[in-house]
């Protein structure tokens, strides 16, 4: 039995080794879960996103970027010329002659890809009193007609068919003829000193109004959309962090933390198991 006692007294003092080592890793093990018991590392601190959610982002983004290109639109083809129009206020106007000049206008029409003609149209000028300040002006149908040809009442499209561009004069001859001495209302410049006056505005207030409430209404529904959604990952992830380990055993689920823990507990109690088994 004595050639026995020197291994028996080796296993021994290696066992101790082992329970040495064994319970520093433990307790090495345990700080690093002491040191975790607080919160999440930096890398694990996401917001969880699902796939409706993430549309739900994406349309938010859309709804916004679709704005921007109508606030860009509209501007340049409505509020642009709007500004740069002259101000113009509302009367009354009565008719005191109209008639079509002798001298047709010269124009420019495209009967194809590689074609082009020149012809001419009939110049219609429509002259009206103005009620309240009793001044003879020169009536246009809108500012577009003013800044076409400021002689004529209207501009036609130009082509080739001189009867028909004449029998369509005739027709707003004819409408106004019907009008004589009968009060409408028409738009004048005040501040301008010039006898142009406008049958209908083509950019009133109502327009620029849809024209600025339509796209401003789309980008505040867009940004509320990604901050709701954001919102509720946000409110999701805190409650995931600071809700109790009981909570979610009942539906069979383990919160983030806990499972983290878990884990390195079980990663710690392994080696003791081996050790044991031998």
């Amino acid at each position: 039995m004595q050639p026995f006692s020197i291994p028996v007294q080796i296993t021994l003092q290696g066992g101790r080794r082992r329970q040495g080592r064994t319970a520093f890793s433990a307790s090495g093990r345990n700080r690093n879960i002491d040191h975790n018991d607080g919160d999440l590392p930096d890398v694990h601190k996401k917001l969880p996103s699902s796939a409706g959610e993430d549309r739900a982002v994406l349309l938010g983004f859309a709804m916004m970027g679709f704005s921007v290109l109508m606030f860009f639109l509209f501007g340049i083809t409505i509020l642009k010329p709007f500004l740069l129009s002259t101000q113009r206020e509302e009367s009354n106007c009565t008719i005191i002659h109209a008639h079509i000049m002798d001298d047709w206008m010269d124009c420019a029409f495209t009967c194809g890809v590689d074609c082009r003609g020149q012809g001419k149209y009939p110049c219609l000028q429509v002259f009206v009193n103005l009620t309240h300040s009793g001044q003879k002006a020169l009536l246009h149908y809108n500012e577009e007609a003013v800044q076409i040809n400021s002689k004529c009442f209207y501009t036609p499209k130009c082509h080739r068919d001189r009867n028909d561009l004449l029998n369509s004069a005739l027709d707003i001859k004819e409408f106004f003829d019907h009008k004589n001495g009968t009060p409408f209302s028409c738009f004048y410049s005040p501040d301008s000193r010039s006898e142009d006056v406008i049958l209908i505005k083509k950019y009133d207030q109502m327009v620029i109004f849809h024209c600025l409430f339509w796209p401003t209404l789309t980008l505040l529904g867009g940004a509320l959309i990604v901050g709701m959604v954001r919102l509720t990952q946000y409110l999701s992830l805190l409650c995931e962090k600071y809700s109790p380990p009981h909570r979610d055993e009942v539906g069979g689920k383990v919160p983030y933390m806990e499972q983290h823990r878990l884990k390195l507990w079980s990663m710690g109690r392994s080696p003791e198991r081996a050790e044991k088994s031998y």
